[in-house]
């Protein structure tokens, strides 16, 4: 798998890592996240046995095994001046528009299934 990362997708990436080590997880979440779930960045401390390596240039990407059936082989992963979110895309689809990045260096004892990043709400 590789994902051809933009210039300014790296330089936005590698500010998140900011002076601590760290690779980036490419995970689709569906805990609290409705129907769909969606893609995120996760900032891991290290990859796992069950982590496959993607081919990202410069930076460090994994993914899940059991999550590899849900991407394509070759992807794209942009990013935009103002905003802080990114864009995955592929030659045949949209992965999404507004990827955010979740640092989990810092909750090392808290499981992916137990720190979702989109928790649906409801109201009244």
């Amino acid at each position: 798998m590789i994902i051809q990362v933009t210039p300014l997708a790296e330089k936005k990436l590698r500010d998140r890592l900011g002076d601590q080590p760290g690779i980036f997880k490419l995970f689709y979440d569906t805990v609290d996240c409705g129907c769909d779930g969606i893609n995120v960045l996760l900032i891991m401390n290290e990859a796992t046995n069950e982590d496959t390596r993607i081919e990202a240039g410069s930076l460090s990407f994994v993914v899940s095994r059991q999550q590899e059936i849900f991407y394509e082989d070759k992807m794209r992963l942009d990013a935009e001046e103002r905003f802080s979110s990114f864009k995955l895309d592929s030659d045949s689809q949209i992965y999404g528009n507004n990827i955010l990045v979740r640092d989990m260096r810092t909750n090392e004892n808290t499981s992916l299934n137990q720190a979702p990043v989109c928790k649906m709400s409801t109201v009244g």
